[in-house]
Order: C-alpha cells, then sequence, then structure tokens
C-alpha cells in the first residue's frame, strides 16, 4: 500500500520536499516530516498536485484520491 510517508520519501524527504513546497527553512522540514505520522493533509495535496496526485506524466499517481468521474455510470436522460 502506498503510503504518504513513502510518497515524501519518493520526493526526496522532509527537508528536500519543503524546499520544493517553498516551506520557511526553519520548521519546513519539520512540519513535513509531522505528514510521517499524521498524513500530508488534503488541502496540500490538492494545493501541489504536480507534486502529490501526478507522475512526471500527468497520469495520476498510484494511490492517489483519482476522479470518481471516469467509473460513474452513464446517466439515461
Amino acid at each position: 500500500m502506498h503510503t504518504d510517508s513513502n510518497l515524501i520519501d519518493e520526493l526526496g524527504g522532509p527537508s528536500k520536499l519543503a524546499e520544493l513546497l517553498g516551506f520557511s527553512k526553519l520548521g519546513g522540514a519539520q512540519r513535513v516530516h509531522n505528514w510521517r505520522v499524521r498524513g500530508i493533509p488534503p488541502g496540500v495535496k490538492l494545493q501541489y498536485p504536480s507534486v502529490f496526485l501526478l507522475d512526471g506524466k500527468g497520469r495520476f499517481r498510484p494511490g492517489a484520491a483519482a476522479s470518481d468521474s471516469a467509473t460513474e455510470p452513464e446517466r439515461v436522460a
């Protein structure tokens, strides 16, 4: 199962991810490190979809919340 902690590792660890997100050097890495236990806040994932939700080819990452519209049954008028 893909976890937020694994994703943080894939993105270079807390310090690198904090820098990527533009967080301050003072406290930014600690904030990201706390996400290993608490999980990455959904609002942050939505604010930075290219970092958290999409892979390098513009496709949804495994385990990322994908839109339900692709699996929603067609509605009959």
